[in-house]
């Protein structure tokens, strides 16, 4: 279990105590995005999906407020996504994540790789009743550093991935829209000529009805190699 608490638009803090943990993929509303998705995938040796969207269950613990991931080698990588939060009270919030993912591991399973590596969410978030109406609007963005150098590597709008009301009724119907249930949305095409093993993930959500965004980041960090 992790505790988390974010910064509402109104100054007020809201808490969660994580004790589910979800990761959409393949979640795109349209198949070329996905097929667009599952072909990246593919050139680093993951197999195609058998159901889509996806939904992979992950370890609470890895539903993190850092600035730091640690990985094991040069080949992992964040996705931009939103997240859906049910908060200790119930009430249903909106953010910002990056789903770092081992990509090595991937290639043998996806589920495996998704509780590898954390799941980075903002320390802000919106009601998710304050931006319903214009969803599809707010704009995904991440750019990646290597070096001295930031690239922007996603740009998108939410109307790329399956909505928020998709996977509430997902989870009403499994009975877990519960306190403490995090989503991940899954995430949206990235450019194809930037790098994604990259040294740090920045990642936002705008709102352009009101010009305010939610956004994330964080290095990534070599562990030392192990002995034996």
């Amino acid at each position: 279990m992790s505790r988390l608490t974010f910064t509402l638009s109104d100054g007020s803090d809201q808490a969660v105590d994580v004790v589910r943990l979800f990761n959409a993929g393949y979640a795109g509303r349209s198949q070329a995005d996905v097929a667009a998705h599952v072909a990246e995938l593919a050139e680093l040796g993951v197999p195609a999906p058998k159901v889509i969207p996806a939904l992979y269950p992950v370890a609470p613990y890895l539903a993190q407020q850092t600035g730091e991931v640690s990985v094991q080698h040069g080949r992992t990588s964040g996705e931009a996504e939103w997240a859906l939060v049910v908060a200790d009270d119930g009430e249903l919030l909106l953010t910002v994540a990056c789903d770092h993912t081992d990509r090595e591991l991937e290639a043998y399973g996806v589920a495996w790789s998704k509780n590898a590596a954390p799941d980075v969410l903002a320390s802000r978030a919106w009601r998710l009743s304050d931006v319903q109406e214009r969803i599809d609007d707010l704009t995904l963005r991440a750019w990646v550093t290597h070096g001295a150098e930031e690239a922007e590597i996603q740009n998108g709008t939410l109307a790329e991935l399956l909505p928020p009301a998709y996977w509430i009724d997902v989870l009403r119907e499994r009975g877990e829209l519960l306190p403490g249930t995090v989503l991940i949305s899954g995430t949206i095409p990235m450019a194809k000529d930037v790098d994604q093993f990259a040294a740090g993930w920045r990642v936002e959500l705008g709102d352009p009805a009101t010009g305010d965004t939610i956004e994330l980041a964080y290095r990534v960090t070599r562990m030392p190699e192990p002995i034996g």
